[in-house]
């Protein structure tokens, strides 16, 4: 892949991820079957908003913007480290950060499905360096047990110990 090519596709997702997060700001319906009106509504809806409340609409938009920052991210750094004008001490060093936020991405993912197995209703999981931040969807104020086991969660999936927990 040449320096054009590289260029053209990373022009190309910073599109995709403007008009990702254009259609979330702008929350409208999306219609996979051109929206005809013989029922007033398609068949399948992926944003249906009648049905969502604040706080689901928080941990969706959050999700999509952390994961699109992290997918730009990482075609960054994957043109940095392709680029041969580059030296090797600094793709070596952009080679880590690679790998070390495509780690935290997946302990991010990892984090948030074990927290919802144990019966939390949403989880929004960050990794900043050697702390870990985690939003959780609660109707009341978390116990010493349940910040505990998701500490443990924690340990357990990112070997973090540093923990913020907050409520939504």
């Amino acid at each position: 892949m040449n320096k054009k090519q590289a260029v053209i596709i990373v022009a190309l997702l910073a599109l995709i991820v403007c008009a990702g997060v254009l259609a979330t700001k702008l929350n409208n319906p999306l219609y996979v079957n051109g929206g005809d009106s013989s029922g007033g509504k398609s068949t399948v809806s992926l944003n249906n908003s009648s049905s969502k409340d604040n706080k689901s609409e928080f941990f969706e938009e959050a999700k999509i913007t952390r994961d699109n920052k992290n997918a730009q991210t990482l075609q960054t750094l994957k043109t940095f480290i392709d680029d041969k004008n580059v030296s090797s001490d600094k793709k070596n060093d952009a080679s880590k950060k690679y790998t070390d936020l495509a780690m935290n991405t997946n302990y991010e993912s990892k984090i948030e499905t074990t927290l919802k197995s144990k019966g939390y209703e949403d989880v929004l999981c960050s990794i900043e360096g050697n702390k870990v931040r985690l939003v959780v969807k609660a109707k009341d104020k978390l116990t010493d047990k349940d910040t505990r086991d998701m500490k443990n969660v924690v340990m357990g999936i990112a070997k973090i110990q540093e923990v913020e927990i907050e409520t939504k």
